[in-house]
């Protein structure tokens, strides 16, 4: 049993997100455990209460436990993406029904916050070069959206051109 377990308060829609999460990831993800509420539960009797799904080994559960606790951008999961075709794929999935968001983060259909980045992305904040780690930040702070890690990387390497902030 893995020792820290994300709980994920949704109101209804637990089994759906859980569901919608195991095929965005695939290999490595499925269903896990349902409950439903019982007899003089805070539920309605039958409908699902918690879920727990895996997604590429990480396990999660998913609460219904109503409207009262929505999910904000204090929280958000960091997808690590080995190349462009990655980082496309998985934010195209994530923010469909969602809406995208500056830096390469994303609120899914649910609510739910995520960061689509490349996986070397914390090797080029953390070089030694800090004039390597300001053009990178920049390039990453420019980026209304998706990251392009072509840009990154020139941006990294000295070899972008500068391009103005988007509104």
């Amino acid at each position: 049993m893995q020792k820290i377990q994300p709980n994920l308060w949704f109101d209804t829609q637990a089994e759906e997100a859980a569901r919608f999460y195991v095929e965005v990831f695939g290999e490595g993800s499925g269903i896990g455990v349902i409950t439903r509420y019982g007899p003089d539960t805070p539920g309605p009797e039958g409908t699902v209460m918690t879920v727990d799904f895996q997604l590429r080994g990480q396990w999660f559960t998913g609460i219904n436990g109503g409207p009262q606790f929505p999910f904000t951008e204090a929280v958000s999961f960091a997808v690590n993406c080995a190349d462009q075709a990655e980082i496309d794929y998985f934010w195209d999935r994530l923010v469909e029904g969602g809406e995208p968001g500056p830096c390469g983060w994303l609120k899914d259909r649910y609510g739910l916050s995520w960061q689509v980045v490349p996986a070397d992305w914390y090797d080029m904040l953390e070089d030694p070069d800090p004039e390597k780690v300001r053009r990178v930040t920049q390039a990453m702070l420019a980026t209304q959206g998706k990251f392009d890690l072509a840009q990154l990387r020139a941006a990294f390497d000295g070899t972008a051109q500068p391009q103005p902030r988007r509104a």
